[in-house]
């Protein structure tokens, strides 16, 4: 059986399997070697991600993902007192619920590679630019999200990734080291471009060839067509299948 990576977070990630996507990029990536299971929701914040837990890991799962990217905080950072209020969490209970978030998935697999992703940042006349071309005259007059609000997220999630010893992409600080990134990264102030998204595959890659879920270390799930025997391909499969089980028992 193939390895799951769970890709869970907010609209980021939902969006993540679109043309351009990160995710669509990383199931590229790992064709025949690894599934890519998208779980983004969007709106959702660490609060709301909570009460998903036990439907998406459940504990005493048999087939637990071999990795998943914990990537929300962009909604949480809304600011109390502005028109996406109620998607506010302070950041303190933010960080707590990251951890409670890690401590459910590695009781799901003590060996399951948990990465945690930072918020990005905001372009805040690219939210306010947006907000008037959706809601014209009634569009808010103050930005709801402001770039320095989700650096303090930020920064929360790359300490706990730190307290935790887990491997993290602060995509915050990254994006913000290309000149322009504000447009080049960016489509509203907030959701990621084409170019954004390559941002993320690339981190979220790096990452994981820095573990132990390289793609190019992962073998197929089926042989390749240049090594199957056409003549009998039968033997082929039997071969793959006793290869698994040895591998599976070697895991074990």
């Amino acid at each position: 059986m193939r390895p799951q990576i769970v890709l869970f977070g907010d609209s980021i990630t939902q969006q993540s399997f679109g043309s351009g996507g990160w995710g669509a990029a990383l199931t590229d990536t790992y064709a025949r070697k690894a599934d890519i299971v998208l779980r983004g929701y969007g709106g959702y914040t660490s609060r709301l991600a909570l009460f998903l837990l036990q439907y998406l890991f459940p504990l005493g799962s048999k087939t637990p993902p071999a990795a998943t990217t914990v990537f929300f905080g962009a909604n949480d950072a809304a600011l109390a007192g502005r028109t996406s209020e109620r998607q506010h969490v302070p950041v303190e209970e933010y960080k707590d619920n990251l951890r409670r978030i890690v401590h459910h998935l590695k009781e799901c697999s003590s060996t399951m590679l948990v990465v945690l992703i930072t918020p990005p940042p905001v372009d805040e006349e690219g939210r306010m630019q947006y907000a008037k071309s959706v809601y014209g005259e009634k569009a808010m007059e103050q930005p709801e999200r402001t770039n320095e609000m989700s650096g303090v997220y930020a920064s929360q999630c790359v300490e706990l990734a730190r307290e935790l010893g887990l491997p993290s992409i602060n995509l915050w600080a990254k994006m913000q080291e290309t000149e322009g990134w504000q447009k080049k990264f960016l489509s509203d102030g907030l959701h990621l471009t084409a170019e954004g998204n390559a941002v993320v595959y690339r981190e979220v890659e790096r990452v994981l060839n820095e573990t132990w879920l390289p793609a190019s270390e992962l073998p197929y799930d089926f042989p390749h067509h240049s090594q199957i025997d056409w003549k009998n391909p039968q033997k082929s499969f039997q071969q793959q299948q006793c290869s698994s089980i040895s591998s599976s028992s070697i895991s074990i």
